[in-house]
C-alpha cells in the first residue's frame, strides 16, 4: 500500500488542529499592550501545544520517510494517534479557561501521555510491517526519549493534583527534550544510501 495517501491526509488533519488551536484564541479587550497581560499565560500555553503538534508533525514525517509500505493496520494505528492529537485543542482550552488548575492539567497530560503511546503503537507496526531489516526499526533503536516521555508524562499527570505548576514544568521539558532535533532516522536513511 502505497504511504502518500497517508502522509497527505495526516499533515491535513495536523494543520486543522494547529487551525483549531489558534481560533480558539480570544483576542484581549482594549488597544495597548497592557491588554495582552491577563491572556499571556494562555498565550504560551498555546505556544507549548503548537510546539507539541509541531513535534508529532515532524517526526511523523520521519518516521514515513524511513518507511518503505503501509498496511490496513498501520492506517487505523495512524488514525488513532490523530484522534489523540486532535484532542489538544480542547484539552488547552480547557486548562487555559480553568486558570491551570488540577483536573484540567492532569488531563492534558493524559491527552500527551495517549498521544505518545498512539505514537510508540505506530511506529512498532510499521516495523512490523517493513521487517527485520527495518530502517525505522534501526534508527529508533531503544528509544529511550519515547519512552522518557510518558515516564515524564505519568509523573506530571499524579503532580497536577498536588502542584499543576510542577506538572506544567514537566510538559515543558518533554517538549524541550523533543525540539532537540533528533537525528537518528536522517543517520540511518544517509548510511543506507551509501
Amino acid at each position: 500500500m502505497n504511504k502518500g495517501r497517508l502522509e497527505a491526509f495526516s499533515d491535513g488533519v495536523i494543520a486543522i488542529i494547529i487551525t483549531i488551536m489558534v481560533l480558539e484564541l480570544k483576542v484581549p479587550h482594549g488597544d495597548g499592550f497592557a491588554a495582552l497581560k491577563p491572556v499571556v499565560p494562555t498565550l504560551l500555553l498555546y505556544l507549548l501545544s503548537f510546539v507539541y503538534v509541531g513535534i508529532y508533525w515532524n517526526n511523523h514525517h520521519h518516521m514515513l520517510h524511513a518507511s518503505g509500505k503501509v498496511s490496513g493496520a498501520v492506517l487505523w494505528a495512524n488514525l488513532h494517534l490523530l484522534f489523540w492529537l486532535s484532542l489538544i485543542p480542547f484539552a488547552t482550552e480547557w486548562m487555559g479557561d480553568n486558570h491551570f488548575s488540577s483536573a484540567p492539567s492532569a488531563f492534558y497530560g493524559f491527552v500527551l501521555l495517549l498521544c505518545a503511546v498512539a505514537y510508540m503503537i505506530l511506529q512498532s507496526l510499521i516495523i512490523r510491517v517493513e521487517g527485520t531489516r527495518s530502517v525505522l526499526k534501526e534508527a529508533v533503536g531503544r528509544d529511550w526519549k519515547g519512552k522518557a516521555s510518558m515516564l515524564l508524562y505519568v509523573t506530571a499527570i499524579a503532580c497536577a493534583f498536588g502542584s499543576p505548576l510542577l506538572s506544567h514544568v514537566i510538559y515543558v521539558v518533554v517538549a524541550l527534550i523533543w525540539l532537540i532535533p533528533d537525528r537518528r532516522i536522517e543517520r540511518t536513511l544517509a548510511k543506507e544510501k551509501d
